[in-house]
């Protein structure tokens, strides 16, 4: 009977050690989540990859949980990593040759690449199936801010088709991000260039209709891509490899499956937004290949991203594109992330 007394208690007291083990080790588990202070220019489906990627539960097997503001603006977003406020961004790699040319020490440097296309699509007041670029001479055009990628993507598009977007069309470059598709609908403007989902739910309220995309008919350029501060990059370098890698996995996620079922998993990022429009705008930027299929930027392109900056007279001479891109972390994702 003691035996089997010994026995028991010997048991509960192992029951004990083995419980208490289990919870320490969920413990540490829990602690090794890294929390990042992440900001995106704006929220569209143009992102999907990288929403897939939080959805997916990608940044989490990589130890990362993203703090996710919207800062509404290329140069909003900069700012707030170039402060601090932000540990990573993703916006427009112009921003980072604006910090740069402004003799920052602590500059941007571009790590991974999501899109390699401009997002926006030009909307029309009537359905334009033989759209021609040239015809928009003397027509009124609601453009993006100036100095950001939209607006010089599109004013470069125009010169490519023979138009001056100071003498042969009226731009309009004073309405925010966030105001112009309302402003399209309520003016007498004849086009308005959107982002999605806004221009597809224009089309679908019959306020317009969506009649070119300007990424399919400009080349492709590092478009917008994660960066951070030279520093943090240098300090935390295995954040921004966990970070890159789970943004490879949301693009190859991305490639591999059908657009509604990425509208699915993104849907949570759009309540609003019908799962329709979502899968046709998903539908639509695989169309004109808007995607990377890797998170590593090419200095060419970059250089080409440049030539607009050059032509809008943002800058007037370029940045070596290897001191502002960084893909010793795209180049190692892509080598042990097995497709």
């Amino acid at each position: 009977m003691r035996k089997h007394r010994k026995l028991l208690i010997f048991t509960l007291i192992l029951t004990l050690i083995l419980t208490s083990v289990l919870f320490t080790g969920c413990k540490t588990k829990e602690q090794q989540i890294t929390k990042i202070n992440f900001i995106e220019t704006v929220h569209s489906i143009f992102y999907a990859p990288y929403y897939a990627a939080v959805n997916k539960g990608f940044f989490k097997e990589e130890g990362l949980q993203l703090e996710i503001t919207t800062a509404q603006g290329s140069d909003k977003a900069a700012t707030a990593v170039v402060s601090g406020q932000a540990d990573i961004g993703l916006q427009g790699p112009e921003t980072t040759v604006y910090v740069y040319k402004e003799g920052k020490e602590d500059y941007l440097v571009n790590f991974a690449q999501l899109t390699k296309k401009d997002g926006s699509f030009l909307v029309g007041k009537k359905p334009e199936p033989n759209f021609k670029w040239e015809n928009l001479k003397g027509k009124k055009i609601i453009g993006g801010r100036p100095g950001g990628m939209p607006e010089m993507t599109l004013e470069y598009i125009l010169k490519e088709h023979g138009l001056d977007p100071k003498k042969d069309v009226n731009l309009v470059t004073n309405l925010q991000f966030t105001a112009t598709a309302g402003a399209f609908m309520r003016s007498d403007a004849d086009y308005v260039a959107l982002f999605e989902p806004t221009a597809s739910q224009v089309e679908s309220e019959k306020g317009g209709y969506i009649v070119a995309s300007v990424g399919a008919a400009g080349h492709d350029v590092p478009y917008t891509t994660f960066n951070a501060r030279k520093s943090y990059i240098k300090e935390h370098p295995d954040i921004i490899q966990h970070f890159t890698n789970a943004v490879y996995k949301g693009m190859l996620y991305v490639q591999s499956h059908s657009s509604k079922q990425v509208a699915e998993d993104i849907k949570s990022f759009f309540p609003d937004t019908d799962i329709d429009i979502i899968t046709k705008v998903i539908d639509r930027y695989k169309s004109i290949d808007a995607w990377g299929t890797t998170p590593q930027m090419k200095p060419a392109d970059f250089d080409a991203l440049q030539n607009v900056l050059l032509n809008a007279g943002e800058i007037d001479s370029k940045v070596d594109p290897n001191v502002l891109i960084d893909n010793t972390f795209a180049d190692k994702a892509v080598a042990t992330i097995k497709k």
